[in-house]
Order: structure tokens, then sequence, then C-alpha cells
């Protein structure tokens, strides 16, 4: 249904595959921001140590998408050392250019800024999570309202921070689209108001909010929109969107412990060797095997079957893209021989190693200019 508070006209992008925007979860280069964040005001990184997604193996990785409730709880964090309003204000001074990846470009170099927040709010997962945001813009003609759409309790602050924080950077980047300040007409917070309004007043660009909305927005004059900006170059844009939708189809999402597990197991499997053990692997995540093994069990699988799911992933991809030979493939995977290797693959795939290699897709030669 509906949202009869919502702006008039407003109406959701085309949006993107559900499997490519990765709902549950957020970008490494968003998690860094917060922790980097949350470490200017006085949170120490032990404070997050048995949160998921927070291992430098994968926070430094842009490929990974960190829980959304690892995130949550940095925001819970920062909260409880500083007012909302403050937070929102610390994490949109740290959100520069670039911060946000290529989701910045997509806003401060499409022809106009218009055009660029509608690409924006297209592409939001590549900056956020889609389950729990959603960015509208409805441009009625005089004016151009962008509403950011969350359903939490307008009494929770790490909430309110983080509503305050989207407005904040949406402003933002449509200052920087522009290389000017541009004042907006109005904001709303779907919150309720502060003591004091001069934070939200600078992070904003202007002093008339409204609290306490079904969603929170922040209006400008179309005209301020429409023209076009900069840093403009033609055909930018949809290099821009063709890069972001490849960065998506590459993610990594880690909804939970599982996939963290699975993560660790493929790059461990990816550098081959026979000695791949639970325990070896316990080491790699610092659990003890028990404590390993008792999770798997919980999860609903063993040991047996994720190493073997991994190894029938790695094998094929390299059978299928690869000239390696099975014997050498059969090595590099803990297998005794070429026979296992190949009693393994027809088992997976009811097929031998060589009819996998026939079926499999090659790569046309590259064209070279005759002499």
């Amino acid at each position: 249904m509906s949202d009869p508070m919502a702006p008039c006209g407003t109406a959701l992008p085309e949006p993107l595959p559900a499997s490519r925007t990765h709902p549950g979860t957020k970008p490494a280069s968003f998690t860094r921001l917060m922790l980097h964040s949350a470490s200017l005001l006085g949170i120490r990184e032990s404070a997050g140590t048995d949160l998921l997604g927070l291992a430098p193996a994968q926070l430094n990785d842009n490929r990974y998408r960190t829980p959304s409730a690892t995130n949550g709880r940095i925001w819970e964090l920062m909260t409880t050392r500083a007012p909302w309003a403050e937070v929102a204000a610390v994490m949109t001074q740290e959100s520069s250019l670039g911060r946000l990846g290529v989701w910045d470009y997509l806003i401060t170099s499409a022809v106009t800024p218009l055009e660029g927040i509608q690409d924006g709010a297209r592409y939001l997962a590549a900056a956020g999570d889609v389950r729990s945001h959603t960015l509208l813009v409805d441009d009625d003609g005089d004016e151009v309202t962008i509403s950011h759409v969350n359903d939490a309790d307008l009494g929770y602050e790490a909430a309110n921070a983080v509503r305050s924080y989207i407005l904040g950077v949406v402003w933002r980047r449509r200052c920087e689209a522009r290389q000017r300040s541009i004042a907006p007409v109005r904001a709303a917070l779907a919150a309720q108001a502060p003591q004091r309004h001069d934070t939200l007043a600078g992070l904003f660009g202007t002093r008339v909010i409204d609290f306490e909305r079904p969603v929170g927005s922040i209006t400008f004059r179309t005209a301020d929109l429409r023209a076009p900006g900069p840093y403009a170059q033609p055909g930018l844009s949809a290099l821009l969107r063709r890069d972001t939708e490849q960065g998506l189809a590459r993610a990594i999402p880690l909804h939970d412990w599982l996939d963290l597990f699975r993560t660790v197991l493929r790059g461990a499997v990816e550098e081959g060797g026979q000695e791949l053990t639970l325990a070896a692997l316990a080491r790699r995540m610092t659990l003890g095997g028990r404590t390993l093994q008792r999770r798997l069990d919980a999860h609903g699988t063993t040991w047996r079957a994720e190493l073997e799911t991994a190894r029938r992933e790695r094998i094929t991809r390299l059978l299928e893209t690869t000239d390696r030979t099975t014997d050498a493939i059969a090595a590099e995977n803990g297998y005794a021989d070429a026979r296992a290797l190949r009693r393994a693959v027809t088992r997976w795939t009811g097929r031998t190693p060589s009819e996998l290699r026939r079926r499999a897709p090659r790569a046309a030669p590259p064209v070279t200019d005759a002499p």
C-alpha cells in the first residue's frame, strides 16, 4: 500500500534485480567509514571484536559486504557517545567525495544534479542496504523532493542518526555536483525534535526543518537541479552505471556466520594444497576446532560437505577455464591422483573432466592487425 503522506508523484526508480542488490548487507567501504567515525567519538576497535565482517581480510577488500546488523551495532555504539545529530554530523564530515565509492561519482558526475540523484536512488545498493533504506525522487516541476524511507521507530536514536546522515550526504553531494552551496527549500525528519537545531541546520543547509514526519526528505528548487553541472561529461554516467552494476555482481555478501565461514574456506581452497583440515581452518578464524564444529552443526551442515562444495566449485572452474592437467588439478586440491579426481567430478556433474572441458565456452582469440 502506498504511503498517503508520501510526496505527490513519488515513484520508485526501476529496481535492480534482488540478486544484485544484496539486501541485508552494506559495502565494506561504508563499514570502514563507520569505524573511522566511531574512533573519532572515542570508541575503541575492541568494542566490535565480536561483530561479523570486521576481520581485516573482509573489511579491507571492497568485494565484501558487511552484515547490516554489524553496521547497526556500530551506529548504536556511536549514539551512546554523542547525541544522534552530532553522530550524523561526524559521519557526514568524514564522508568526503569518493569515500562511498562509485556511488559518489554517479551523483556528482551526471549531466545534471537531478539525473545524478536519480542514479543515486536506483543504485543505492552500492552505498547501503536496500532492505531497510529507500530513496525516492519526486519532481513536480517547481520543486524536487528527495525522500528517505526507513520504518524504524522515531525514538530509536541510532535510526535518527542514520536518517540525518543520509539527508546530510545528499545535500553535500548536491553542492559538490554544482561546486557551490545549494540552499534547500526545506527539510523533514522522521525523528523527534532535539533541543537544539544548530547541528542539523548545518547538516542540511537550512533551518526550515519539520520533525516527526512519516519519512525524511530534503527539497530543492527544480531549477537548481536541472542546470548542467561543471563535472558533466557526455557518456560518463553510462560508464559509471556499468561499473556499479559490475561491482554489485562481483560482491560477496556476508549475511551471517556461515557466509563468513564459506568465504574463509574458499580462500583456503584457492591456495591449494593437501593439508586443509578443520583444525587448520579453525585457526584461520581464531576459533577452536570443537567450536567450529559446533557452529557448523548449528547451521545444519558439516565440515566434509562444506569442503567438498568448495573444492567442487574450484575444480569445475579450473577445468572449464584453464588448460591445467587433471593430474595437476588433483594435486592442488587434495586428491591422491587424477583417477580420484575424475571419480569426484563424475559424481558431482555426471560428466568426466574431458566432457566438461569440451562443453565449456572458450574465449575467442584476440584479434590482431594483419602485418
